[in-house]
């Protein structure tokens, strides 16, 4: 349960005494009042975390989830994760890491253009793949045809936040963080969801999900280009047209799009992408999907990743010991004493939670003959 308190209750819980001066935390937040719109999410506003929490005189409570991720194992581990192309041998691909530091860089910015909380926006940004797979979304479908229950990254990313990281207490984020995390996607769905289910309560978690696509479909975009998977002529004329033929065009178009498009409603900060634009972004994730992410060359690798994570869940199921030291080896700590869930549980927590490198490494560990010395 949440705590539904008035403005600043959870973040203030545990001051004693009452000063004259304001803090430095104080200030930031009387200055959110300032500047920020009426519909943006004021950080003395927030519904509160899990567990209440001493307030910090420096920074405000969105300011806080975002140092709690950016210093957290889940984050860093995101450097040696998939994003479209396994293990990439170049410099310059992009990674689940990088793919997570432009999704960032977006949503800030449309959230300035629209005068909403920077800070929220970053946060969530900075969250929304923890709990994603090696090896892309070839590991998210893998453990989603195993899992009982099913898998997807965003309700993972919830769980890292909630109960993996600091060994099974969690980051104790507010809610409108987490809010955006388990918000941010829906795979193919909808750019603009068509009800409110498929949206964050806040404007800033929306803007996420607006910015998490606008990172992917230009990138990805570059990095398949890069790669030779596909070449600059194999993109259809009308999207060039539409977004130009560099990264830096396609992203600047887009932006530019949903702030000069996006209006407020009845006191709502309603997003909204032109038609030219949306329907532009629809064809270029179509156009991905069936050139980018289906391409044999890219299947194949993907393949291998499945049937890797295949054997070393079943692995793992059968082998406890192992898995109590190998968990403890990655994580830093013991899965098996963070709450109640099932043991099946707790390998789909280890597998989610491996890099790339490092579920390449334990398979030849476990499945490849070695010399005897």
């Amino acid at each position: 349960m949440y705590l539904d308190v008035s403005p600043g209750v959870v973040e203030k819980q545990g001051q004693t005494g009452a000063s004259p001066y304001r803090t430095i935390r104080e200030e930031l937040e009387a200055r959110e009042h300032q500047f920020l719109a009426p519909y943006a999410a004021f950080s003395d506003q927030t519904k509160g975390r899990r567990q209440p929490a001493k307030a910090c005189p420096i920074r405000t409570a969105f300011q806080r989830d975002r140092d709690r991720i950016v210093y957290s194992k889940s984050f860093r581990r995101l450097k040696h994760k998939t994003q479209v192309f396994l293990s990439p041998m170049g410099d310059h691909y992009r990674t689940r890491l990088t793919h997570t530091l432009e999704v960032a860089e977006i949503a800030r910015t449309i959230a300035r253009a629209l005068r909403v909380n920077e800070d929220l926006t970053e946060a969530i940004s900075l969250g929304h793949d923890l709990g994603h797979t090696p090896f892309g979304h070839a590991g998210e479908s893998v453990l989603n045809e195993i899992v009982p229950g099913g898998f997807t990254h965003c309700r993972q990313s919830l769980r890292v936040v909630d109960r993996l990281e600091n060994g099974g207490r969690g980051l104790n984020l507010t809610y409108e963080v987490r809010d955006g995390i388990l918000k941010h996607s829906k795979g193919f769905g909808d750019i603009i969801p068509a009800s409110k289910g498929g949206w964050a309560k806040t404007v800033e978690g929306r803007i996420v999900r607006i910015a998490d696509i606008i990172a992917y479909l230009s990138h990805d975009l570059d990095d398949a280009i890069r790669s030779g998977v596909i070449g600059p002529k194999d993109v259809p004329q009308r999207l060039e047209e539409v977004f130009g033929n560099t990264h830096s065009s396609r992203i600047t178009t887009m932006i530019k799009d949903v702030i000069s498009t996006s209006k407020v409603v009845d006191g709502k900060m309603l997003l909204r992408l032109s038609d030219e634009v949306h329907s532009a972004m629809v064809e270029l994730r179509a156009f991905l999907y069936e050139r980018v992410y289906r391409a044999p060359q890219v299947h194949r690798e993907f393949e291998k990743a499945r049937k890797m994570l295949l054997d070393l869940f079943d692995y793992f199921l059968k082998h406890k010991d192992a898995f109590i030291a190998e968990s403890r080896r990655l994580f830093e700590e013991d899965l098996m004493e963070m709450g109640n869930d099932s043991y099946e549980r707790r390998v789909c927590d280890f597998i989610a939670g491996m890099t790339d490198r490092y579920a390449q490494n334990l398979y030849e560990k476990i499945f490849m003959p070695s010399p005897l010395v």
